[in-house]
């Protein structure tokens, strides 16, 4: 997806100089505007479209080729990233469909990104070694250092980066099942189940953790660490929500210390996950005697939620224990994790210090100390660790 973009040259050249894989690949660019955009908008995207022309005559060849779809005056009501992320990759499985492709591979990326040399490589090889994955996640790094933007833009992204590692390493070692990332830059699909799960949304913002969590609990999913995407790190308005909104927020409040989930609800959250077993064909004495030895904050939680009555109708309708926990976390998902954390927060746990709970985690993972106390030294740990999985 494209709109309003100044560097949109700058990705398609990183993907033209990378390594070339067996199979063909085809880059489809969706510059893309609505209705009421403004003028400067709408010009910026016809300079784009120019540039973009251009460069195409000197970079094709018949392993790697470029479509531009250009969708002006989409309706002010939809129009926005998942939108533009759709009608892409609804032609993608268009175009798959006119070669009786149907093991196909869609892979997102961003207007604004840049990829390692070995991108392509890595997500055939993956697809071909694992050929009934759903979706895959790729590991991903921000640009921290440099001379494209200045230095409250490189804080303010490492900031942002050691959140999002922080939210979601935690998650994992709270044993929830689809604790994966969900960014519109970083993420592949195979065309059976993008088709499957109806596709992507018209979300304005949120459209890539939306559908991810529809494609997640259809399983072989998983990550790819061994390529990497360096998303565009610069702050920006162009989506309500999402990385370049937080960076601009972080860079107009950077005098205060970015606050972040506890890990104790976290931890509260492990130890219910962990027994999600014992819910399998339990009576109702059982479920509230369940309860009742957890902590109070996911005990009061659950209780709110009617969790006696959920595991009451998911058990009349599983024959074991897989099923069980299958439809438990198609109810259990990733908006009632966020929304428990939330209960959490607003009734037993402060948010705390991002430093201060990274340094937690770390210690639960790795069992290190760190001598200094940053968010780059914890990000970088981080980062390391995630490199390894």
């Amino acid at each position: 997806p494209c709109f309003n973009e100044f560097e949109l040259v700058n990705t398609l050249n990183s993907l033209w100089e990378s390594e070339r894989p067996k199979s063909s690949v085809e880059v489809i660019i969706v510059i893309n505007s609505a209705e009421n955009s403004p003028k400067e908008i709408v010009d910026q995207n016809i300079k784009t479209f120019n540039e973009v022309k251009h460069w195409r005559k000197t970079h094709s060849d018949s392993s790697l080729s470029f479509y531009v779809l250009t969708e002006e005056k989409l309706p002010p009501k939809f129009a926005g990233a998942g939108l533009a992320r759709k009608i892409g990759m609804d032609q993608a499985v268009f175009r798959f469909n006119q070669l009786d492709k149907d093991d196909g591979v869609i892979v997102s990326i961003d207007a604004d990104s840049a990829v390692k040399s070995n991108y392509f490589l890595e997500l055939e090889k993956y697809f071909n070694n694992f050929p009934k994955t759903n979706a895959v996640t790729t590991y991903f790094e921000h640009p921290i250092t440099g001379n494209s933007h200045n230095i409250d833009v490189y804080d303010a992204i490492t900031t942002y980066e050691l959140y999002l590692r922080y939210y979601k390493l935690a998650l994992n070692y709270s044993g929830f099942p689809y604790s994966f990332y969900t960014i519109g830059s970083c993420f592949s699909v195979s065309v059976k189940a993008y088709v499957k799960q109806g596709g992507m949304n018209r979300k304005q913002a949120g459209e890539d953790f939306y559908f991810l969590h529809k494609i997640f609990p259809l399983g072989n999913c998983s990550e790819i660490n061994t390529t990497c995407v360096y998303p565009s790190p610069r702050p920006s308005n162009r989506v309500p929500f999402g990385t370049g909104p937080m960076v601009k927020s972080i860079m107009d409040c950077k005098s205060e210390e970015f606050q972040t989930y506890s890990l104790g609800s976290l931890l509260e959250l492990k130890l219910f996950l962990s027994n999600i077993a014992e819910l399998f064909e339990i009576e109702e004495l059982g479920v509230n005697q369940f309860l009742e030895r957890l902590p109070s904050c996911i005990s009061e939680f659950l209780k709110q939620n009617e969790m006696l009555k959920v595991v009451n109708e998911i058990n009349e309708n599983s024959t074991n224990v897989k099923t069980f926990t299958k439809r438990f976390f198609d109810w259990f998902n990733a908006f009632k994790v966020l929304k428990f954390l939330n209960f959490a927060y607003e009734n037993h746990y402060m948010k705390m210090p991002l430093l201060n709970e990274s340094e937690s985690l770390l210690k639960l993972l790795s069992k290190e100390i760190l001598p200094k106390q940053n968010y780059l030294d914890f990000l970088e740990r981080f980062r390391k660790l995630e490199r390894q999985f």
